[in-house]
């Protein structure tokens, strides 16, 4: 099977209803995404595909082809570079574990809202945070959209 993941084609061997979580991490050794829960419930495992932030646990890898794959392995565009840099000034994360599907569901929000509110990001960012740093990763989400209003302006 061929998918697109982080801007390279890659091929691999797989049955085509494995999960992309499990292609990601055991076929392809890209460990960010991470299993939470195994139904798309917490969010840890968010990868963007074609820019829109979906739960790679209960995505069937087959159903990508032709589809663009972005991990938090992926180099960072303009959108992920500026919630990474927010990510560092707020100093969202602790333990960390969710934190890569978390940056990718803002970008996915930031793509679609490029100002959002704070309702905005509370029904965009279902993603579960055993940590409990919401405040700080909607503060964070709001610093990246006004940096990057800045950048545009």
């Amino acid at each position: 099977m061929k998918l697109r993941v982080n801007d390279h084609e890659t091929e691999f061997d797989a049955p085509p209803d494995m999960p992309l979580l499990w292609v990601l991490r055991d076929e392809l050794g890209l460990t960010g995404t991470k299993f939470g829960c195994g139904v798309a419930a917490c969010g840890a495992c968010t990868v963007e595909v074609d820019g829109v932030a979906l739960r790679s646990c209960v995505l069937p890898a087959s159903a990508l082809a032709g589809r663009s794959v972005r991990t938090i392995e992926g180099s960072p565009d303009r959108i992920v570079a500026a919630l990474q840099a927010a990510w560092v000034r707020h100093q969202t994360p602790q333990c960390g574990y969710c934190q890569g599907g978390m940056i990718l569901a803002a970008a996915s929000l930031l793509r679609q809202n490029p100002t959002p509110g704070d309702a905005d990001i509370d029904q965009a960012i279902t993603n579960l945070c055993r940590c409990g740093t919401y405040q700080r990763i909607r503060a964070a989400i709001h610093d990246a959209a006004q940096a990057l209003q800045g950048a545009r302006a």
